[in-house]
């Protein structure tokens, strides 16, 4: 330890504990735990509650107005490389951020047609959702430099591999994304993980399998989905249930296509070098704790630390939320206007039976509408009367994860390299997974 000043081991002990501290730490609140993030949030969501839907439509126009200059005059932002590269993309997301800033102004000022901005379409996004994404954002994006930057990622990392690569194919860092996930918000871990992905410390195929796999429904969230089924104080069997299943869909997945055929190289295209190794003679807990002390030792400039996570709230705000707009919408009028999720239901009908659940008609039509938001099959299999078939929509609508209003489009959003077909893949494969698994346990409690 002799290279290091007391000065890096408090440079990586002390933002690491108020990091872990934000993020990870369960607080009690009236309505059960949260972390601090999320208790930040909620006072900036109450706080701004009246203008926070003009806030997000402002963005999400600025954003589409930005990415249209961008594309008609390249060299608009080529002196400033964070903008160049936010407002710099393909056709198909400068279009995506055109059809989201009209959807957003349509729900704003209640114009067009009222399947747009009906109460159970664009007014669920841009007057709910868009209202939890951006004050989770501001604080997420600020406070993710203690997470990642100051060692805290390479000391847990190095003390996670020997469980992390054997299990599920991937670095022991990955841990924090999952607890991150687990305890705080789904959204959360994905940004992490497409922040360290960016950064070069996950290749395409690990960051793909964290994000579609690790972005775990927070406890917060599950208590919601249960209350909303009228089966709150079942809590501790439905948790217990979730962490299983959806320890066997992460288990499963990273062996099966897609995320088995994602290439191992990063978002250079270079190829995967192996890490996390331990050289001869240290220990992995003195190991661990020489990389945590490299990385925070580069720590210097706090100006640096606030520009970072101004530029991770921007990227957030900008880069997500016309995606969650435009994907989110057109997928809840797809649910809410169409029979389309009746129809694609139908044919778990006889597997439904076959498992011997009750009402299997109306389950059914539950099974692949979380796909659109994950609150949908709570709402529409609230009113099934048997418990065991509402206690089995809702864990399944929970270890389903790739919903197209929040983790789906935040995942479209981001630079992690997962296409919508892959998304519709990994969504019906975890179904297929999870679903006999929860039914089973289902039987066991009943």
């Amino acid at each position: 330890m002799k290279p290091f000043q007391r000065i890096d081991h408090l440079k990586f002990i002390m933002p690491s504990i108020i990091g872990i501290f934000l993020f990870i730490t369960p607080i009690p609140t009236d309505n059960g735990f949260t972390i601090p993030i999320a208790l930040l949030a909620n006072e900036v969501q109450a706080l701004l509650a009246d203008q926070l839907s003009a806030i997000m439509m402002m963005i999400i126009v600025i954003t589409a107005a930005l990415t249209v200059i961008a594309k008609i005059r390249p060299e608009t932002f080529a002196k400033t490389p964070f903008f160049q590269r936010l407002f710099t993309v393909n056709r198909f997301w400068a279009a995506t951020r055109v059809l989201a800033a009209i959807f957003a102004v349509m729900v704003f000022f209640q114009v067009g047609t009222e399947a747009v901005y009906g109460p159970d379409t664009g007014q669920l996004l841009l007057d709910d959702l868009l209202h939890v994404l951006f004050a989770v954002f501001l604080f997420a994006g600020l406070f993710l430099p203690l997470l990642m930057n100051f060692g805290l990622l390479e000391f847990v990392g190095t003390m996670m591999t020997k469980i992390m690569r054997p299990l599920f194919k991937l670095p022991g860092r990955s841990s924090i994304d999952a607890l991150a996930s687990w305890i705080g918000d789904g959204t959360i871990g994905v940004l992490l993980t497409s922040k360290q992905y960016e950064e070069g410390f996950y290749t395409k195929r690990e960051a793909t399998v964290i994000g579609t796999t690790f972005s775990v429904v927070s406890i917060t969230f599950s208590l919601v989905v249960l209350a909303e089924v009228d089966l709150a104080h079942m809590f501790l069997p439905f948790y217990v249930t979730i962490l299983i299943a959806g320890f066997a869909a992460a288990l499963i997945m990273p062996r099966i296509p897609p995320l088995s055929r994602k290439p191992d190289t990063y978002i250079n295209d270079q190829e995967k070098v192996e890490e996390e190794w331990i050289p001869e003679g240290e220990t992995v807990l003195s190991f661990g704790y020489k990389s945590a002390l490299n990385r925070a030792k580069k720590q210097n400039s706090v100006y640096q630390f606030f520009k970072e996570g101004g530029q991770n709230i921007l990227d957030m705000w900008m880069g997500v939320a016309p995606v969650v707009m435009a994907f989110g919408l057109v997928a809840l009028i797809i649910a809410e206007y169409t029979p389309i999720f009746q129809w694609l239901g139908a044919p778990f009908i006889p597997l439904l039976e076959l498992m011997q659940v009750p009402y299997a008609q109306e389950a059914s039509e539950t099974i692949l509408i979380g796909f659109a938001d994950m609150f949908l099959p709570a709402i529409i299999g609230s009113g099934i009367e048997a418990e065991i078939t509402r206690f089995i929509i809702a864990a399944l609508s929970v270890t389903q994860l790739i919903y197209m209003s929040e983790v789906g489009g935040l995942l479209l959003g981001s630079k992690i390299p997962v296409s919508f077909w892959n998304l519709v893949v990994i969504f019906v494969l975890r179904t297929l997974i999870t679903l006999p698994i929860i039914t089973l346990i289902a039987h066991i409690i009943f």
